[in-house]
């Protein structure tokens, strides 16, 4: 979406005229919906004043194409400026224009990363000449208008209030491939900023590449296609077996028909490989060329999937990443705006009140947005009571939104060694649901130990994972968590404290949060449902805390409202003991299920300890 475009002409007489603010933001209010904050109002007095100057200086046509404040399809993200025209032989060219206000900067060990003043405070963001880069790819990538047709992109970074230094942290060693991608200029380098424009669209006529641009339709390119086809090919976290085939080809035989609007559901619980479909079935449907995204509700399950993905350099990862979305993405998206999306972990998915939701239902929203939905889901897997996920809702909205319906069940267990019944006897210890195996499994497929203390936990752990074993000590929701507002931006304070034995450990650190699983500080941390659940390492050590516990006289677990720590976790649920022992459960059982190869439990109400240790004594497969 563009919220503002005109020819040159019409850009410097409005300048001139003074009217440019009230233009762009009456038509921000038109297609919005909203007023623009005061900044934004702000910022376009001030920086247009500049672009202005700059482009009459270039002594570029007159009809040349500006954009300004053009919404990425399928982001919250805008790109301040484009110019577009021709050059001197006829080529088509646009340039993205990323304007700062930045006064001062610092550059960080970080790649593409830096730090200036935002917010109140010094911050770490991107280089703007990474910003202006990513904003570019993602266009060439995606808008066919752009990537079918000879038209040439560059992007510019235009920091016109910052007076260079000496050195220049900007313009550090560490950034110069990416300046060279995208290059950089500062408030004394206006010259050298309208050569650049006068270079590649000096010649004008390039009004009507701004309509194909906002009216492109949205597809891979095969450049992309080819990345992320790479990026799958010789991963062995991603082969498909069995059943997942079937699942995996079932979904792109029918997203690639694209003749109705479709739902699949695909129904399976832990370990049974819903992860590994929903990834190949991105990379499956882009090769079909199909406008996809793949979206999940937790943004660390996002951001592990797409290193696990990468494991490449942040460019590589920003044009990846670029195929991820939240659940929260689609309010307000046109009806079939995409071909096809892929929503992992659906069972998280949000309804009205959420947190930092502005919608009313999240399965919806998804559904209307696109010809062809594929859910993930387990419905034993919801741990909040704003999840709304479930199979019965998926197919309710798409009768009533006229969706073909489509469910298809994995039963084949990949994770914990294959152990089915190892978590059928944890359904059943937990008193989640009666299993045939409330006598055991195969203890020779799974390793799984009750141990006597934290710190023998902790060790077992670290053992692990100094052997080459992913490893991670793992909590319920038990202990509050102290905000980084209070000093806590990477696990410096101990939250997880166990008096009785002398223990505190961090929970994982706000900074790492999103790649916690993966993180080599990882180890020394606590991770919680939130970071772990879609995930899965080989060894797990699982903290069961206060908030779930054993009555020895009536043979029940219970849960405490006060010992249940996650605020918006329990949420409503004062009054209501069985739901919220239910959704405790769920989430140990989450826990438990992580570990491919094995689960190591200490339970800090003694009860408990003994009840899992008197079952564990009675197993006899």
């Amino acid at each position: 979406m563009i919220i503002y475009s005109s020819s040159v002409a019409d850009f410097k007489e409005a300048v001139d005229d003074n009217k440019i603010t009230n233009r762009i933001e009456a038509a921000f209010v038109e297609k919005l919906g909203r007023k623009p904050a005061i900044s934004e109002r702000r910022s376009w007095n001030n920086s247009m004043q500049f672009m202005e100057r700059i482009i009459r200086n270039s002594k570029v046509a007159d009809d040349c194409g500006v954009l300004i404040e053009y919404n990425i399809p399928a982001t919250s993200k805008r790109i301040d400026f484009l110019i577009a025209g021709q050059d001197d032989k006829q080529n088509q060219n646009f340039i993205i224009v990323e304007l700062k206000q930045w006064e001062e900067a610092w550059s960080t060990e970080k790649e593409d990363i830096v730090k200036t003043s935002l917010n109140g405070g010094v911050r770490e963001t991107t280089h703007p000449s990474y910003q202006a880069w990513s904003y570019r790819q993602y266009i060439v990538d995606m808008n066919a208008a752009v990537h079918s047709q000879d038209v040439n992109a560059h992007s510019v970074a235009f920091l016109h209030n910052y007076q260079e230094k000496n050195p220049e942290p900007l313009k550090s060693k560490q950034y110069e491939k990416m300046i060279a991608e995208a290059p950089l200029f500062l408030s004394h380098e206006t010259k050298k900023l309208q050569e650049f424009i006068f270079k590649y669209v000096g010649k004008g006529k390039g009004m009507e590449l701004l309509y194909n641009i906002e009216n492109g339709k949205i597809t891979p390119s095969k450049a992309l296609i080819d990345h992320i086809s790479a990026l799958f090919d010789g991963n062995s976290d991603f082969v498909l077996l069995d059943e997942q085939k079937v699942a995996y080809e079932t979904i792109v035989t029918l997203a690639k028909k694209q003749d109705k609007k479709r739902t699949i559901v695909i129904k399976g619980g832990p370990g049974t490989g819903k992860s590994v479909i929903s990834m190949n079935s991105l990379g499956g449907l882009l090769r079909n060329s199909l406008n996809v995204k793949f979206v999940a509700p937790n943004s660390s399950f996002r951001n592990v999937m797409v290193e696990m993905l990468t494991k490449q350099s942040s460019r590589s990862k920003t044009r990846t990443k670029s195929l991820f979305l939240g659940s929260g993405s689609f309010v307000g998206a046109d009806v079939d705006a995409f071909d096809v999306l892929i929503v992992d972990e659906a069972h998280r998915l949000k309804g009205k009140g959420a947190y930092m939701y502005k919608g009313v239902n999240q399965i919806e929203d998804i559904i209307k947005s696109t010809k062809t939905s594929v859910f993930f889901i387990d419905d034993m897997q919801r741990i909040r009571p704003d999840d709304i996920g479930t199979v019965d809702e998926i197919k309710r909205i798409s009768k009533e939104l006229g969706a073909e319906y489509h469910e298809y069940s994995l039963h084949a267990q990949f994770r914990c060694a294959g152990a089915e019944g190892y978590l059928n006897w944890v359904d059943d210890v937990l008193d989640i649901r009666q299993t045939g195996n409330f006598n055991g499994w195969d203890k020779a497929v799974f390793d799984f130990r009750i141990v006597d203390s934290p710190h023998r936990l902790y060790e077992l752990i670290k053992d692990k994972q100094a052997n080459g074993h992913k490893a991670r000590l793992l909590a319920g929701y038990a202990w509050s968590w102290t905000g980084p507002k209070l000093g806590n931006t990477n696990g410096q304070i101990e939250d997880v404290i166990l008096e009785e034995h002398g223990f505190k450990m961090p929970w994982n650190g706000y900074a790492i949060r999103e790649s916690w699983a993966i993180h080599p500080d990882g180890i020394d941390q606590i991770g919680c449902v939130h970071t772990t659940q879609g995930l899965e390492f080989e060894y797990v050590g699982v903290i069961i805390g206060n908030d779930l516990r054993y009555d020895a006289d009536t043979g029940t677990l219970f849960s405490d409202f006060k010992d249940y720590k996650d605020v918006t976790g329990k949420k409503g649920l004062k009054n209501d003991p069985a739901r919220l022992n239910a959704l405790i459960k769920n989430i140990y059982k989450i826990l438990m299920s992580r570990g491919m190869k094995g689960c190591y439990i200490y339970c800090r109400d003694q009860a408990l300890q003994a009840y899992i240790q008197t079952r564990l004594a009675t197993t006899t497969l």
